[in-house]
């Protein structure tokens, strides 16, 4: 290779890492949560479950399946990044044991093997084999290793993160399921009743929770309940009839809180279909009919 070609290549490696570290960023710590690479690995293993989930049979590993693709390829185009730069100096920059045969290890599943030796083992084997001399790849060399170690703490961050906004929104759902077991409705219209109104105002202030979990770790939204007591496709609805309800309530406070809950529903579906499903604009009926569609509740169809 040239000079131009052998910092081009080690250009594109550096180019590589950048996207994936900006990757794991915006997956983890950008307020936001949109991990571009992440999120798209994540629909299409999603997509890939979607004819399951038609049929009724439950998904439930497709979250679960789906971080650890994700974080499958961020380590595999780290290594594939430090390979890149790697590859052009392998021979002025490494040195190689005597059994090795310099003229054959220049090639760049050579310069693949260091990356994946150093990615795997954070560095705590050593090569042996293959060693840096160059300095800057002697500092090079032990930043990925560093990188490797940062990678195994952010997936398991990441797990540690997502777990709590799936169990708040499981538990959303449960109440959902309880009030619908209940006469409701007799609650809402109860001109002496006290209790309405909180249950209300909870429930709005929970799904509020629930929009921002689902803003904030996008992901959630590709982890199926197989349960459908505890699945908040499946029984948002109940959240729909009891706003409607109330705001035909003798008491001005069950109302206002039917009005808060029915704002906290369009806010939720609107995220929803904005972000999950093809931002069609629809009804607040027929978004959440296409949310439980895609986790396979219902008859509704994705649009």
């Amino acid at each position: 290779m040239g000079s131009v070609q052998v910092w081009a290549v080690s250009a594109a490696g550096a180019a590589v890492l950048l996207v994936v570290l900006r990757d794991v960023f915006h997956t983890l710590w950008h307020p936001s949560g949109r991990g571009q690479l992440s999120r798209r690995v994540m629909a299409v293993v999603w997509w890939a479950g979607r004819r399951p989930r038609a049929r009724g049979r439950a998904s439930v590993l497709a979250g679960p399946l789906a971080l650890v693709v994700v974080v499958f390829a961020w380590v595999a185009l780290t290594a594939v990044g430090f390979a890149l730069v790697y590859w052009p100096h392998l021979a002025d920059g490494f040195a190689l044991e005597g059994a090795l045969e310099p003229q054959q290890r220049r090639g760049f599943l050579d310069a693949l093997y260091v990356s994946l030796v150093t990615l795997v083992t954070l560095g705590t084997l050593g090569f042996g084999d293959i060693v840096p001399t160059a300095d800057w790849l002697r500092i090079v060399v032990p930043v990925q290793a560093l990188l490797g170690f940062a990678l195994l703490t952010a997936a398991v961050s990441w797990v540690l993160q997502i777990h709590p906004a799936l169990v708040r929104r499981r538990a959303l759902a449960l109440r959902l399921s309880l009030l619908r077991r209940v006469d409701s409705a007799a609650l809402l219209t109860d001109p002496q009743g006290q209790l309405a109104a909180p249950v209300l105002a909870d429930l709005a202030a929970d799904l509020a929770q629930a929009r921002i979990d689902l803003t904030q770790y996008a992901e959630t939204y590709y982890f199926r309940d197989s349960e459908t007591e505890s699945s908040l496709p499946a029984v948002i609805e109940v959240a729909v009839l009891l706003s409607a309800t109330a705001r035909t309530a003798p008491r001005a406070d069950v109302r206002v809180g039917g009005e808060l809950l029915a704002h906290a529903v369009a806010d939720f579906s609107r995220v929803v279909d904005a972000h999950f499903l093809n931002g069609g604009g629809g009804s607040v009926a027929d978004v959440l009919a296409a949310y439980a569609a895609d986790h396979g509740h219902g008859t509704a169809h994705r649009r």
